[in-house]
């Protein structure tokens, strides 16, 4: 027995986050299931994804972009596999995530040249402490504090290191200034409520001459190989993904690219994010015992935090 769908409540994707306003199973069903992912239409659905994604976000011709396996977690592991090991490296966490970051940079590719700079929940580091010369791996938006970086201005424009970016909780919700970004990862699962497993990995020209210009010391396990014969794998950045895909998770990205791109794009999304932030803020402001937790911690501890 087919079990019965409610529209008015709300479904949730295994992120877990909220499937978009109005979702039904209906919307998978161009799916090409059946079908290889090498196929033509399997290629098509994988490329189709790409461009809508580089509509969407803005971001630039030069950039390239891929689907990568095991969501924001394999995309941003691909990353510090790939390019760090060149150049000393800043090592950004203010919530669980970026914490994660420094242990497999500290604690697996044991790199001694790791600065490592943390927060509490709540808090940021001192973002004027990032060298241009390093490297920077940081979250944009941290999943589980909610704290994010104000803005780029940060960044160095002439900074010789690369900029690694996990903006899986910003990526459709934020405004990502790219010419700051080097790599930068996220999950559909995240903002867009899409169904997991799958990462996405945005390289710039800068990101790219790095790949191409220096090799690890380190084995790179398969699904971490972006590069062939010593260039950029090309192929991976046009949807010849280096694993297999789930069509039905394509899919339903798809969909979820198309009622945002129905919307208004980006800045229709991200004002859809302020303004769910506003009515949080307005609803504590009406309690005096909720605080936002950054606020508490720097009025001591005597209100709950939201």
């Amino acid at each position: 027995m087919k079990p019965t769908i409610r529209p008015a409540r709300p479904l949730f994707s295994s992120g877990p986050c909220a499937k978009r306003p109005g979702w039904t199973p209906a919307v998978l069903e161009d799916a090409p299931i059946g079908r290889s992912h090498r196929s033509k239409p399997g290629k098509a659905k994988l490329s189709q994804a790409i461009e809508k994604t580089r509509a969407i976000l803005g971001v630039p011709k030069d950039y390239h972009i891929g689907i990568v396996p095991a969501s924001d977690t394999g995309a941003v592991e691909l990353a510090l596999w790939n390019f760090l090991g060149a150049r000393p490296v800043d090592m950004l966490a203010w919530e669980s995530f970026g914490k994660g970051w420094i242990t497999d940079v500290v604690k697996q590719l044991k790199l001694a040249n790791a600065r490592v700079m943390t927060a509490d929940y709540g808090d940021i580091v001192d973002l004027a402490q990032v060298s241009p010369d390093h490297d920077v791996v940081f979250t944009w938006n941290g999943t589980t504090s909610g704290v994010r970086v104000p803005h780029g201005d940060w960044i160095a424009k002439d900074r010789a290191g690369l900029t690694i970016c996990d903006a899986t909780s910003a990526a459709f919700a934020q405004d990502l200034p790219w010419d700051k970004l080097d790599v930068t990862t996220f999950s559909w699962q995240k903002v867009l409520g899409g169904e997991a497993a799958h990462g996405v990995l945005i390289l710039s020209p800068r990101a790219v001459e790095r790949l191409e210009s220096y090799s690890p010391p380190w084995p790179l396990p398969k699904i971490f190989r972006i590069k062939k014969d010593g260039q950029l794998n090309a192929g991976i950045f046009r949807g010849e993904t280096i694993n297999t895909p789930s069509m039905l998770c394509v899919e339903d990205y798809l969909d979820a690219l198309g009622w945002a791109d129905g919307l208004g794009g980006l800045d229709t999304l991200i004002a859809r994010a302020d303004a769910n932030l506003a009515v949080l803020t307005a609803w504590i402001a009406e309690r005096d015992w909720l605080i936002f937790w950054r606020l508490m911690r720097r009025s001591g501890p005597t209100h709950r935090c939201a």
